[in-house]
């Protein structure tokens, strides 16, 4: 019983990440088509600027864990290490997304 549940709980997760990265593509689909037709978009400036987004959300995740390996060198419980490690690598994360969000500010 309890294999069923683990292999439920995973095509559950499966699902829900597979629903929510298509609601966004269709989405993003959606909006870059209607800018295209009111010509309000260049195709070629949002490339730039996509990269710069993922850049700077993949380099505040690798300070995140950078920074959270020190938690592994010190005397803690388990749970509050996860807990930690977890917290921090979500911060840097959440930093590079407001960083993303200062540059594309900036850059217009």
């Amino acid at each position: 019983m309890e294999n069923i549940q683990e292999a439920l709980g995973a095509l559950f997760l499966m699902a829900g990440v597979v629903a929510i990265v298509y609601i966004i593509a269709r989405y993003t689909y959606l909006i870059k088509k209607a800018m295209i037709e009111k010509g309000l978009a260049n195709p070629e400036s949002s490339k730039k600027m996509q990269y710069l987004d993922i850049g700077c959300i993949v380099l505040s995740l690798g300070l995140g864990i950078m920074v959270s390996t020190f938690f592994t060198t010190m005397e803690l419980t388990e749970d509050a290490a996860d807990l930690l490690i977890w917290g921090t690598i979500l911060v840097f994360g959440a930093i590079g997304l407001l960083a993303a969000h200062w540059l594309r500010k900036r850059t217009k």
